[in-house]
């Protein structure tokens, strides 16, 4: 499995970033994006468990320690090289408000998929789509992701709305391929590929540290 970024041209001065033992800290607009934290836990309870978070994603854990596991899980996860979840942190904030995970579909994380949720008051904000471009650019130009796929329910209109606005393709309809509440959901496949990635990234670099 690929465990070591390359630097980067621009971005990145200090030598290769082990991904294995840690995760580089990103700053987007208005937010850095870091490793989660067992201080995570409450907020991550507050914020994630409302019932317009959980309406179309996995159910998330029901208790603070819950999360708790959670966050040691994507450590341990990390750790193995096969997963990635980075914590978002708005400006002025300590805690995490919210998640972007990627974790492999194939070995060196070559193709991956990708998720996430933020808290129901930063809807609207901004705040997702400036993160969520830092992970993108992060995947592509440090990991080595060649293919990064997302799914979404079919009636999650403002998740495939991000998830297009991030210059993501749709790529077909997944009939009935997520069970919610006891209910199989159909979903929409949508990919980003590196090639496009290099003609539709932002001039600016993601700042890791």
């Amino acid at each position: 499995m690929a465990t070591q970024l390359a630097a980067s041209t621009a971005s990145v001065t200090t030598t290769a970033i082990d991904l294995r033992r840690r995760l580089p800290v990103l700053h987007a607009a208005g937010a850095t994006l870091r490793e989660l934290r067992p201080s995570d836990a409450g907020s991550l309870m507050a914020l994630l468990t409302t019932a317009e978070v959980t309406r179309f994603i996995s159910p998330p854990p029901t208790s603070i320690e819950g999360f708790e596991r959670f966050i040691a899980w994507t450590l341990h996860e990390q750790a193995c090289g096969r997963y990635i979840c980075f914590g978002i942190v708005p400006a002025g904030f300590d805690h995490a408000v919210g998640i972007i995970q990627v974790r492999q579909l194939e070995a060196e994380f070559r193709t991956a998929e990708w998720g996430f949720a933020i808290g129901r008051e930063f809807w609207g904000t901004g705040l997702f789509h400036a993160t969520a471009l830092s992970v993108v650019q992060f995947v592509f130009e440090h990991v080595g992701v060649h293919r990064l796929e997302a799914r979404a329910a079919v009636a999650n209109g403002r998740g495939n709305a991000a998830l297009r606005k991030l210059g993501a393709t749709f790529e077909g309809l997944l009939r009935k391929s997520f069970l919610r509440n006891g209910e199989y959901l159909d979903q929409v496949l949508w990919a980003i590929v590196a090639d496009d990635w290099v003609v539709a990234r932002p001039s600016e670099h993601v700042s890791i540290h």
